[in-house]
């Protein structure tokens, strides 16, 4: 499979992609955890088929430690034990934020619940601010057919700054 657009050879897009790049900087460094982090990116770009993004977040959070049991169970987190009930919170939150046209009322009063019991304020900042960084970048890479399966860890890193 080709992209469509190669994002990475456009003036505008490079610009776009490394302030993109900088507004997760401010998710990376916040008090969420990382493996919480990754585990929310990859349950969205499931959910939006990002192929690309899924490619990228599995290998992320295999390259910090995750185990292949949790993240082959993302999918499926509310029938497995494996996740704390910290990460189901946030992982609710994500398929709720992510999908907004699919229901109706947005995110449920239960699942908002749920989050402010599991995260202080800071972290609640930066996992809706996760949750919409990361169902932007799926869909830039969904309609330009960004391919998944050269993603190497840490290939971004230096788009920070």
């Amino acid at each position: 499979m080709d992209a469509r657009f190669n994002l990475f050879d456009n003036e505008i897009a490079a610009k776009f992609g490394k302030r993109f790049a900088n507004a997760s900087l401010v998710i990376d460094q916040s008090p969420l955890p990382k493996a919480t982090q990754e585990l929310v990116s990859l349950r969205a770009s499931q959910i939006n088929g990002c192929g690309f993004c899924v490619d990228m977040h599995t290998k992320e959070a295999a390259a910090a430690g995750e185990t292949p049991v949790r993240l082959n169970l993302v999918a499926a987190w509310r029938e497995a034990t494996v996740f704390t009930e910290a990460e189901r919170a946030a992982l609710a939150l994500a398929e709720e934020g992510t999908r907004l046209a699919d229901a109706h009322h947005g995110v449920s009063d239960e699942t908002w619940a749920q989050v402010r019991k599991h995260y202080d304020d800071d972290q609640i900042a930066a996992l809706v601010s996760l949750v919409a960084l990361i169902n932007a970048a799926n869909r830039v890479n969904v309609i330009v057919r960004n391919p998944a399966g050269s993603y190497t860890p840490g290939m971004f890193a230096s788009m920070k700054s």
